[in-house]
């Protein structure tokens, strides 16, 4: 293996019909209630030697286009969504060394209840489970739970640090040979090493201790989405892996040495937490047929232009319905409450753009960065970002899930990665942590 190997992980945007209109996707219309087609990826994960999955989540169905719901149900957009702790304990029965990170949101689950799932999540997978934290960004997600919107931005994450010390807490409720299992004294549990928490802080209390028992991994794995400054922090503090999406390498190299600083600041080693970023990679037979395909994603949006800004919006928590398509968008007022990095990064690339031209260039790219191409140049364009970032990989993510799109990533692109030893060719542990900690 090369000296420098980067890790993969893929970025499930939801599960069910989430490539609705998507060429190659079958018969997923139909078919979408059993997640066969996502239980084939997984499974192609592991040959390929992937981390982890993390299964993105929304709790909502948008309604910030003419403050409808209409093109939303219609397209497909992000609905329906099913319940990612479910869809993990699947993945988890179609694997062995795969790590599964579904999303559990901090206002939707009691602390207590996201230390039980994932908790269990580890048991049933021997010890492959991690939990994606989120604040979550529209209100009307906070609405399906009784709230009339959600706290502001930084609350959320002043929220979240209780939160997160009280499943910590909860996972640590158990010592290590807690299970005695003594059939001679008949003595199941060491009643000195099961513990209460007694949590008490100002947004959340628990007493403890977690009744579903020890985690074999000790404390699962962490993954947070870390773009704003509060969300940084965050991360730096508790996260192992965080998911990133700066535009451009320098941003990117930017941004994991802003991490690693604040985590040797908080007394953490930085390479206890894999920074991965969210690449889009489109891998063809030759470099024509890849640049086609990269081409058609501008031309999709120019045909879809409202389908697009909806998207956008659904996931900023705004409705651009009533902006002038040639507006610029530096003469248009956007702010959220939302996902504040996703709208950051679209007004860096937008800037003097008419609001038409910039959301097509906003979607017509990949994340990060944009890499197109034959396994082999892709390989090698991955492995220059690495080198100018420092590490330490990447979180693929595929707007057209398909069997074909997958086989282009796992029998396509990695078997090169693994030839040049940019990436791992089998697993040396049994645990998520552990692997993620092996380079």
């Amino acid at each position: 293996m090369a000296a420098n190997p980067f890790h993969l992980a893929w970025f499930l945007q939801g599960s069910s019909i989430q490539a609705w209109g998507e060429p190659w996707t079958g018969n997923i219309s139909e078919d979408w209630m059993v997640p066969d087609m996502f239980l084939d990826l997984v499974r192609g994960m592991e040959r390929a030697c992937f981390d982890y999955i993390l299964i993105e989540d929304s709790i909502y169905i948008g309604q910030n286009w003419r403050n409808s719901r209409d093109i939303f149900l219609e397209g497909g957009i992000c609905v329906p969504r099913q319940e990612p702790s479910v869809v993990a304990t699947l993945m988890a029965a179609a694997t062995k060394r795969l790590g599964i990170v579904p999303t559990l949101s901090t206002f939707a689950y009691h602390p207590y209840l996201t230390a039980r799932i994932v908790g269990s999540l580890d048991q049933v997978s021997s010890g492959r489970a991690g939990w994606n934290m989120v604040t979550g960004s529209s209100d009307y997600s906070a609405q399906n739970f009784g709230m009339d919107k959600l706290p502001e931005h930084d609350q959320r994450y002043l929220m979240a640090e209780e939160y997160i010390q009280v499943v910590k807490q909860l996972w640590g409720s158990w010592e290590p040979g807690a299970i005695v299992a003594d059939r001679d004294s008949g003595v199941l549990i060491d009643p000195a090493k099961v513990h209460t928490i007694d949590y008490e802080g100002k947004y959340y209390r628990s007493r403890g201790p977690l009744n579903s028992g020890p985690c074999p991994q000790g404390l699962p794995v962490i993954a947070q989405a870390g773009g704003s400054k509060s969300g940084r922090t965050i991360a730096a503090t508790h996260a192992d892996t965080i998911v990133a999406a700066p535009n451009g390498v320098a941003a990117m190299k930017q941004y994991r040495d802003d991490v690693r600083a604040q985590m040797a600041a908080l007394g953490r080693n930085p390479d206890d937490c894999k920074v991965l970023f969210l690449l889009s990679p489109i891998v063809a037979e030759t470099e024509d047929q890849a640049r086609w395909y990269a081409d058609q994603r501008r031309v999709s949006a120019e045909k879809n232009i409202e389908a697009r800004l909806a998207r956008f919006g659904w996931s900023t928590n705004l409705d651009l319905s009533g902006c002038d398509l040639d507006t610029p968008v530096s003469q248009l007022t956007l702010t959220t409450n939302g996902h504040q990095s996703s709208l950051s990064q679209f007004l860096t690339r937008a800037g003097d753009k008419p609001l038409r031209q910039a959301i097509v260039d906003h979607v017509s790219v990949g994340y990060c960065v944009d890499v197109v191409g034959t396994p082999h140049s892709v390989a090698s364009q991955m492995d220059e970002i690495m080198h100018e970032v420092g590490g330490d990989g990447f979180l693929l993510v595929l707007g057209d899930v398909s069997r074909r799109s997958v086989a282009t990533i796992m029998d396509g692109l990695v078997p090169v990665l693994q030839q040049r030893g940019l990436t791992r060719r089998a697993y040396q542990h049994a645990h998520l942590r552990d692997n993620l900690l092996e380079f």
